[in-house]
């Protein structure tokens, strides 16, 4: 009688889990479900209402915007989506490729570089992207500016899956084998034994990637990089996203710059991008190792950058994306234009 009770409740206790998770589900269905018809809603209210001269029309035709994507941020996924959307869009998308991966460009490469995107009219308009630290265009001479957007990660949550990145891969390309190739030590082992690979100094990157060029910007724990960065985060970028909350950036583009990400919203929920490239065999660290990690100069200089990307990051996007207090999604208009 005891074992047919136990059995009872046994088989209670998993339907009520198997409801529970499929109500989950659902609600997660339904969100996404509710986030593209507002979003719509907000598109369409606002195209309504706003005057397009010709002039503007020709001047989305000349946008230029690049994207220096830091590595290990979902920016592969993200560029995915870029693809798949450049033919329908009418837009080109290059991949800056520098020699031996550097992230700094020679001086006389930084000149024409800047020259030739701003003056190939033929590749407008275009999203460039590629590995490679801010450049400042008004430092460089250059009559026009092209448009800067970029995605941040936690850093120790980037340095974990880089890790393991070298010696599994991911799966976009399976087969390729990476330099760490048959290294098997975990993250929290090469922590333990203080081996270089887990050095704490290798998450300064994100840092430099947003203060740039300046010799100043790859100095590990410099205070002015960290400034430089957030200046530039602020100044001299539309939007910075994060990775974890890819599809906000993905919306909040299609809101700002339609010339280019029309329809990317929509895409990145129906499609396969949003994990378009994940690494293999990836083992999350102890708390142990975390809390030791955390200690470091480099792990809060470069979390400070994250966290106030992500407040800058809520901050924009509640005026694009959510409702303000009053339920009136906010859109601009013309009135009273004399002479009539």
């Amino acid at each position: 009688m005891l074992n047919i009770h136990k059995l009872w409740l046994f088989s209670s206790l998993c339907v009520i889990v198997i409801v529970v998770l499929y109500f989950q589900s659902e609600i997660t269905r339904l969100e996404e479900a509710y986030r593209k018809l507002e979003y719509k809603l907000v598109q369409s209210h606002s195209d309504s209402r706003q005057f397009t001269s010709k002039d503007a029309l020709k001047d989305d035709d000349d946008l230029v915007v690049i994207y220096n994507r830091v590595p290990k941020t979902g920016s592969t996924s993200f560029v995915g989506v870029a693809y798949d959307l450049c033919k329908k869009n009418h837009f080109k998308v290059l991949h800056i490729n520098i020699t031996a991966n550097m992230h700094v460009m020679s001086l006389s490469n930084q000149y024409k570089f800047a020259q030739n995107v701003t003056k190939w009219q033929e590749m407008k308009p275009a999203l460039y992207h590629g590995h490679m630290a801010f450049l400042n265009f008004e430092r460089l001479g250059t009559s026009s500016k092209p448009i800067f957007i970029n995605l941040i990660r936690k850093p120790l949550d980037r340095l974990v899956s880089y890790y393991y990145f070298l010696r599994h891969g991911d799966n976009f390309r399976p087969h390729l084998v990476r330099k760490k190739h048959g290294d098997k030590m975990t993250f929290d082992e090469c922590v333990e034994k203080g081996q270089p690979d887990c050095d704490p100094n290798n998450m300064w990157l994100q840092v430099p990637f947003f203060c740039g060029h300046a010799a100043e910007c790859w100095k590990p724990g410099s205070p002015w990089a960290l400034q430089q960065a957030k200046h530039n985060l602020v100044n001299h970028y539309l939007v910075v996203g994060v990775t974890e909350e890819m599809l906000d950036f993905i919306s909040v583009l299609e809101a700002s710059l339609p010339r280019l990400f029309k329809g990317a919203t929509e895409h990145y929920l129906n499609s396969n991008k949003s994990h378009l490239r994940q690494t293999s065999s990836k083992i999350d660290p102890s708390q142990r190792t975390i809390d030791k990690i955390q200690q470091s100069t480099i792990w809060k200089m470069e979390n400070d950058l994250y966290e106030f990307a992500l407040e800058h990051f809520k901050f924009v996007k509640k005026k694009i994306l959510l409702r303000e207090t009053n339920s009136v999604p906010q859109v601009f208009f013309y009135e009273k234009i004399r002479p009539k």
